[in-house]
């Protein structure tokens, strides 16, 4: 054997391990990295709030948990204090739509999904491990009728979660219904989300089970970890609040174009906190706690900006 010959073995193998270990790295989330100097436990009694301001408006930021128990406790004191003669109460997008254009695009995707049960296409250990999540969220193998790997995955963290009685409605529900009580005008966007459906059959087979193997592992774990971030966050405990499990984030940052509609969403937050910025007086927004206080996040992108931004060590009712 020539050592050219060898040499590019070699290469081979070691391209061939890399792109393996490509292959079954977790999902990424897209907002990993925090800005560690924003991620204060609060002063006052309840969730964690931050504030960003110019020279003669406020706007009240309250960080929101990506996932929480349906209906869930927490003190509202502080909130409805400022809730009183709020100018406009900024709420994170919720009711995600498919709109009417893009509904006959996103069926057709939603239609090249399917097929038979997916874990029928599995070997028998993860097809094992498959049906046991599946049983654990009370749905039969026929509920996951498609060939892609993160439809499964999709669809049986949605399960997952309903099973659980997790939202992500909550608390942001409740803060609307009392806004709306209050009489105080709400600002709230919804997205087209046909073109991020249909891309789910353009994300990669090595991505897609990437995503489906970390939804296994949640439905085995339970909901202990999220119910505990819940405490922390109702508690004002921010670092404890950032530990709630991102697992559908993630799988959703694997989807061609994600990335593209994450970036907006961030923009179009910061966009209606700087209009809130121009109408003297105070505001409240609620921005989901980790796209609020990563880098590239909500607050970071308002620091660039030139606003102030006060941390809830700073932001007490006490000093204000």
């Amino acid at each position: 054997m020539s050592v050219r010959f060898r040499l590019g073995l070699l290469v081979a193998v070691l391209l061939a391990a890399t792109s393996a270990a490509a292959q079954t790295a977790p999902p990424v989330d897209p907002d990993a990295v925090l800005v560690e100097e924003l991620v204060v436990t609060a002063r006052d009694p309840g969730p964690a709030w931050w504030k960003v301001s110019d020279a003669d408006t406020t706007v009240y930021v309250l960080g929101a948990p990506s996932l929480a128990p349906k209906r869930m406790q927490w003190d509202l004191s502080v909130f409805q204090r400022r809730l009183e003669g709020a100018n406009v109460v900024i709420l994170p997008f919720q009711d995600l739509r498919v709109r009417v254009t893009g509904a006959i695009g996103a069926a057709f995707n939603l239609m090249r999904l399917r097929g038979g049960p997916y874990e029928e296409r599995l070997d028998p250990a993860s097809r094992a491990r498959f049906a046991s999540a599946r049983e654990k969220v009370g749905k039969s193998a026929g509920r996951y009728g498609t060939g892609n790997p993160l439809a499964a995955g999709l669809m049986l963290a949605t399960d997952y979660r309903e099973a659980n009685n997790l939202t992500t409605s909550d608390p942001t529900k409740l803060i609307k219904l009392l806004a709306q009580r209050a009489k105080v005008p709400i600002s709230q966007k919804s997205y087209d989300l046909g073109p991020l459906m249909g891309a789910i059959i353009r994300t990669s087979p090595a991505a897609g089970r990437a995503c489906l193997d970390e939804v296994l592992t949640q439905v085995e774990a339970g909901p202990g970890v999220t119910l505990a971030a819940t405490r922390a966050w109702a508690e004002g405990d921010v670092r404890g609040a950032l530990g709630n499990e991102r697992t559908w984030e993630r799988c959703i940052a694997s989807v061609p174009g994600a990335q593209a509609f994450d970036n907006r969403v961030k923009a179009d937050q910061v966009a209606a906190i700087e209009q809130a910025l121009k109408a003297p007086g105070h505001a409240i927004a609620v921005v989901p706690l980790r796209p609020l206080l990563s880098q590239g996040g909500v607050l970071d992108r308002l620091r660039a900006a030139g606003y102030e931004v006060g941390t809830p060590g700073e932001v007490s009712e006490e000093t204000e």
